[in-house]
């Protein structure tokens, strides 16, 4: 079956900057888009970064464009999110996502299909 596994956070100061990684198996990795969405305590989900499948072209929240920069390797079915300039805003779990159809949707996590666990970035003052 599908796993998606997140790696790479901590607890970092204000300024500071973190790389999360996502395993992907059980899926054709290439084949699919793939997103990054955090979510505080008491908050929304909020899309975060997107890569598509086949061009990489790459899309950022706005309140994460750029600083942010969202990255895939095919070969090893992994896909990334280098994190500068973190802000004490940026706290939250983050998740990694697969989408399921190649609809050209990456805004809304109701457009993915597959889930990791997530993995807490905490920024402090």
């Amino acid at each position: 079956q599908v796993h998606l596994v997140e790696s790479g956070g901590g607890l970092v100061q204000a300024g500071a900057s973190l790389r999360l990684s996502c395993a992907a198996s059980g899926l054709t990795f290439s084949g699919r888009g793939m997103g990054w969405f955090r979510q505080a305590p008491g908050k929304e989900r909020e899309f975060v970064a997107a890569i598509t499948r086949i061009d990489g072209n790459t899309y950022y929240g706005d309140l994460v464009k750029g600083r942010f920069t969202i990255s895939r390797d095919n070969g090893e079915s992994t896909v990334s999110l280098q994190m500068n300039s973190l802000k004490p805003e940026d706290t939250a779990v983050y998740y990694c996502a697969a989408k399921l159809y190649n609809d050209g949707r990456y805004y809304s996590d109701r457009h993915y299909y597959y889930w990791g666990q997530g993995t807490q970035v905490t920024v402090s003052s």
